[in-house]
């Protein structure tokens, strides 16, 4: 089963379970996959990486908005973002620890021999297709700028 039919068999039962915190997260989600399926000259259908990528745009929609509702005191639409965040989650890949990053961006300098600001392209290039949905892009560029800058 893909990630598109899993995530309708899920709106399924939280409609059911009447969990309308899941059950909105996952209609906006499906929401979101079909307005990137009819984008563009032809539609098309996604597949599990690309819906993966919907998925990841979503959930830094809501840790955004979260950091803007805790800022503006409003707990209750922060509450609510984190909730939805929270069910996004369950359908992204774990997530990388800045460990495994650091790690993975060591092993990557030795193999590109990227060196300086210069080489931050090549690096990424290299790393991205190892992290994709895996991790959130704005660590990963901090810490291969702090790991090309020694």
């Amino acid at each position: 089963m893909g990630l598109k039919e899993k995530l309708q068999s899920d709106l399924t039962d939280a409609i059911r379970a009447r969990d309308e915190v899941k059950s909105g997260t996952v209609r906006m989600l499906l929401a979101a996959i079909t307005t990137e399926e009819v984008a563009g000259k032809a539609a098309r259908v996604l597949n599990d990486a690309e819906i993966i990528t919907v998925l990841s745009r979503e959930a830094k929609k809501r840790r955004e908005a979260v950091e803007a509702y805790t800022q503006a005191k409003r707990d209750d639409l922060a509450n609510k973002e984190k909730a939805e965040a929270a069910v996004i989650a369950l359908y992204l890949p774990e997530q990388l620890s800045e460990d495994q990053l650091k790690q993975m961006i060591t092993e990557a300098i030795a193999k590109t021999n990227a060196a300086g600001p210069a080489g931050m392209g090549l690096l990424m290039k290299e790393l991205q297709p190892k992290i994709a949905g895996k991790a959130d892009g704005g660590l990963v560029s901090t810490l291969v700028k702090a790991a090309l800058a020694q």
